[in-house]
């Protein structure tokens, strides 16, 4: 089955036990059946720990509702990381953890990147010679065999990158064959990939890709999807404000489904058929008001393709 849910966006709960409980309940309200819950959102790892006591009150205000849930492990987690590696593992460990204990079948993973998002503002391009991008490729793969190994109950979905002008290739998961080749070289039935419809739109345009061939090379690896729209016009790392980027259709816009440029339907119908799993629509908080609208675009979208009858529950639109 088929179940369209949205984000516990990160900065509008802001660790805010009552609000994760308002968002829910709109959720409910708006006929979703699913729901991604940000690790970092709700301050239930603390410096690598799994913060027990606050799983439970988590927990407790989850159960309250009939979601599916998918997990979300902080943004910054990196396991190429070059300067503080064992916690990065320690958080990737907790996160895992994190997600057995609320019961999400689900946890999204942003690949190793060479250079990190946040050094971009203190350092250039980062060339990397083909020794150690292996290097770190074959660590990545060997934790994540392991964490795999250690959490049969979790599927961890890979999530494919954005590009930025001026530091990309940051990431190898920019590109969906390269992200592809690293679920592939980790060979663990429960490693797969989350398809990022916005970031697969930008990186299409940075690299001069075809979104729609793009996905049905991966198609038999997508164990999850992140459904927002944008333009796919990339930017500089600096370029954050979103009312100064949308008069130029630039960014990562994680606007409701039709509001953009992104070909859903021809996308979707590269691997709708025979995907089974959560339909997220990844939405900034500045949009939580139009979650409905995003959920009922992406609903059509799914009717005109005849997978009606494969989508879950609640849905009343």
């Amino acid at each position: 089955m088929l179940n369209i849910g949205s984000n516990i966006n990160e900065v509008r709960v802001d660790g805010n036990m009552k609000a994760l409980r308002r968002d829910l309940k709109s959720f409910l309200s708006f006929g979703l059946t699913a729901a991604e819950i940000t690790v970092h959102g709700l301050d239930a790892v603390k410096c690598g720990r799994l913060d027990l006591r606050r799983t439970a009150e988590i927990k407790t205000v989850l159960n309250d509702f009939p979601f599916t849930y998918s997990v979300h492990c902080p943004n910054p987690l990196n396991l190429m990381d070059r300067h503080n590696n064992h916690l990065h593992r320690e958080v990737l460990r907790a996160s895992l953890e994190f997600a057995s204990q609320i019961g999400a079948g689900i946890m999204v993973y942003h690949p190793g990147r060479f250079l990190a998002e946040e050094e971009f503002s203190v350092q250039g391009p980062l060339v990397v010679h083909e020794a150690e991008s292996q290097r770190l490729l074959d660590e990545e793969a060997l934790i994540l065999q392991e964490a795999a190994d250690a959490f049969p109950d979790v599927m961890i979905a890979m999530e494919n990158a954005r590009p930025y002008l001026y530091h990309s290739p940051y990431c190898y998961a920019e590109t969906p064959h390269d992200l592809k080749l690293q679920v592939e070289r980790i060979n663990r039935a429960n490693v797969r990939i989350t398809l990022d419809f916005g970031h697969l739109q930008m990186a299409s345009r940075f690299y001069n890709l075809n979104p729609v061939a793009e996905v049905r090379a991966i198609a038999p690896l997508i164990a999850h999807c992140h459904v927002h729209d944008n333009f796919g016009n990339p930017v500089y790392h600096t370029e954050k404000h979103q009312t100064h980027l949308l008069p130029f259709g630039k960014g990562d816009s994680h606007m409701p489904v039709g509001w953009g440029a992104i070909p859903f339907r021809d996308i979707f119908a590269e691997f709708i058929d025979s995907y089974d799993g959560i339909l997220i629509c990844e939405l900034r908080g500045r949009y939580f008001d139009q979650t409905r609208e995003s959920a009922e675009n992406l609903f059509s979208v799914l009717d005109e393709l005849g997978a009606r009858s494969q989508i879950a529950g609640l849905v009343v639109f």
